[in-house]
């Protein structure tokens, strides 16, 4: 696949919403958070040994939530992403543990 080709793969509604499927009456489209970069290259064909560099790309999706369709009535239902709620009390344990450590140099 060509870096044209794997950016517009990654564009478009079909990328963010996923299939809309239906149960017990209710609705529901998932949606994604995608975030996509790319690198290029250059090279230099001067002199008597050419040389070339280059670069790459990536993307990260991660759920986002989903749109519930109930009755009639649409309602947005974020995702809960566990991982970032771990991470952030660890860096809250952290902090609170290193500003308990300077309390007792100071005491």
């Amino acid at each position: 696949m060509e870096l044209r080709e794997f950016f517009e793969h990654l564009s478009g509604a079909q990328r963010v919403y996923g299939e809309p499927y239906e149960k017990d009456g209710v609705t529901i489209i998932p949606a994604v958070s995608v975030r996509a970069g790319g690198g290029f290259g250059r090279g230099d064909d001067k002199g008597e040994y050419p040389s070339g560099v280059g670069g790459g790309g990536g993307a990260i999706a991660r759920p986002a939530g989903a749109y519930v369709i109930r009755d009639g009535e649409v309602t947005w239902k974020p995702a809960l992403d566990v991982d970032r709620i771990v991470l952030g009390g660890q860096i809250l344990v952290g902090l609170v543990l290193i500003a308990y450590a300077r309390s007792l140099k100071r005491g």
